[in-house]
């Protein structure tokens, strides 16, 4: 082989090393910054798997993109429980749009038999002061403005965060229930924040209020939305604080001391509980995880 041809072949060689590297280092960041949410084996112990949204019924693009979303994930990874945690029909409640804003949007997942359990948000107070909701069968309340219920091992409890919310028989009725519960897992969800560092900011009269409920009785984890942001907080006294608030609009979102992650992306956050943990995802309309937590058991 003549000088010419060996240079040839070198150049050609360490051309395509370099071009192979470069490829590598991008698809290394490229996955590193936001994973695709695929369908994944069936996990050992797996009890439950659900997602939750809310700030929902706009009718608008926005809800159509992270119900499409929904969807996806899941066609991989099947659920059949939605917590909704309020604002599901803006701008003032009006039962007559349910159609519009709950029924077309979701059609796929409710025709596979997925359940949303719902609580009442601010808007949806504006008409009848959300009895319609209420009663309607597809938010599954039973006439209720806050319940619980259970799957497998995990208890969840809806409330009224409303202003003008039956405060002193809603609390009696959670304290009730949580010292009655027997359930590994509780979770809490309604519709207004209690940590946040989004545009309405933390509660202060919440914060007195549930979090001694919440570490009394261990519940591990509290959902709202209200917010139109996402927000995971650490645990706070044993609460993880979770805000998917932004399921068909969104607004700008910071960060405070006790904040795991928070952006203004339109999403849903999925959740998957076994014995001992709760591995949590956010998911934006792109279908990238944007986000991953573990909630533990304390004492397992």
């Amino acid at each position: 082989m003549n000088l010419k041809r060996r240079q040839f072949l070198f150049l050609s060689s360490l051309s395509a090393f370099g071009t192979g590297l470069l490829a590598w280092k991008f698809a290394h960041k490229y996955y590193q910054s936001s994973d695709l949410a695929i369908a994944s084996p069936p996990k050992k112990d797996l009890l439950l798997r659900f997602v939750s949204v809310a700030d929902t019924g706009t009718g608008a693009r926005g809800q159509y993109a992270v119900a499409k979303a929904m969807t996806l994930y899941h066609k991989q990874n099947p659920y059949n429980l939605v917590v909704l945690a309020g604002d599901n029909i803006y701008n003032n409640g009006e039962i007559e749009k349910v159609n519009a804003v709950f029924e077309r949007p979701y059609q796929d997942l409710l025709k596979q038999g997925v359940k949303f359990q719902a609580c009442l948000g601010n808007h949806d107070i504006r008409t009848d002061n959300g009895d319609p909701q209420v009663r309607y069968p597809g938010f599954n309340m039973n006439g209720r403005r806050y319940y619980t219920f259970r799957r497998d091992r995990v208890q969840f409890f809806a409330l009224d965060t409303n202003n003008n919310a039956d405060w002193q028989n809603q609390l009696t009725w959670l304290e009730k229930e949580l010292s009655s519960s027997n359930a590994p897992w509780k979770i809490v969800f309604g519709h207004h924040p209690i940590y946040s560092s989004g545009v309405y900011g933390s509660n202060q009269a919440f914060i007195k209020t549930f979090t001694p409920l919440f570490q009394k009785y261990g519940v591990q984890l509290y959902i709202n939305g209200h917010e139109h942001s996402y927000e995971r907080t650490r645990a706070i006294d044993g609460t993880t604080y979770l805000i998917c608030g932004a399921g068909a609009g969104n607004r700008p979102v910071g960060r405070s001391k006790w904040t795991e992650y928070s952006t203004s992306d339109l999403s849903f956050a999925t959740y998957e509980v076994y014995p001992d943990r709760i591995e949590l995802s956010a998911i934006a309309t792109n279908n990238r995880v944007f986000d991953r937590g573990i909630i533990r058991r304390v004492g397992v």
